[in-house]
């Protein structure tokens, strides 16, 4: 068999017409050796304020594989799902997390309220200096300046049917269901928020979701049980 190529992140991106000559950097996590893009938004908040975000481009990608039939409850290491229980997906589309492995907290947070556990900027897996992707963080990037084509600017134009005017680059990674099958590769990008459901389900969890397809746009109150497991996005601390 021919020797696997390692998925080239750059061709998700945005063109410089749209962010900006040299708009996008580049981080190394040190934790794996892995280097993900990012870039710095500016937009405005939905009171219509202007503000920036530095985000990365692509979904996160670490930690230890276990198969889709099983849930994340070794809290002593990070575990991720690969689409189809194929590593290459991985690489291509970033690991897949349940809410408790996103927010490195215990994996008992997956079935009970552990609000008092989540913190402010909370890092959850992010690598050091990095913290998870909030509700507002994702509005500031969807009303990004440089965008005037709506919820498809935050598509990437590979393979997920958007203009990418944003810059965010999000792509068709799917999901791991609650019965441990995988779903919606290109057809959906899936993403936990840092927050729980308020009142009676404590199983969900505030999330994302975008489809490769139609207008539909996230809000404040979508939602998602936990044990699903969803892409992660990373913000850089402070900027």
């Amino acid at each position: 068999m021919p020797e696997y190529v390692p998925f080239d992140h750059s061709n998700t991106l945005a063109s410089d017409w749209y962010v900006g000559e040299n708009a996008y950097k580049k981080f190394m996590d040190p934790r794996n050796g892995r280097s993900y893009y990012y870039l710095k938004i500016i937009g405005k908040r939905d009171s219509g304020r202007k503000d920036s975000v530095t985000i990365m481009a692509e979904n996160l990608n670490i930690g230890k594989m276990v198969l889709g039939t099983e849930d994340q409850k070794d809290d002593k290491v990070i575990e991720r799902y690969c689409y189809n229980n194929d590593t290459t997906k991985c690489d291509e589309f970033g690991g897949l997390y349940q809410w408790a492995e996103m927010m490195q907290l215990p994996s008992r947070c997956n079935t009970e309220s552990c609000a008092d556990l989540i913190e402010e900027n909370h890092r959850g897996i992010c690598p050091e200096g990095w913290r998870l992707m909030t509700y507002k963080d994702f509005y500031i990037a969807w009303h990004a300046e440089s965008n005037d084509h709506g919820i498809e600017g935050v598509r990437s134009s590979y393979g997920f049917n958007g203009y990418n005017s944003t810059g965010l680059s999000l792509t068709g990674a799917g999901l791991r269901t609650d019965d441990g099958k995988f779903e919606d590769l290109k057809g959906g990008a899936y993403w936990f928020l840092p927050k729980e459901f308020e009142g009676m389900e404590l199983t969900h969890a505030h999330s994302g979701f975008v489809a490769s397809d139609g207008d539909y746009a996230p809000t404040k109150n979508d939602k998602d049980t936990k044990l699903r497991g969803s892409s992660v996005r990373c913000v850089k601390v402070g900027d």
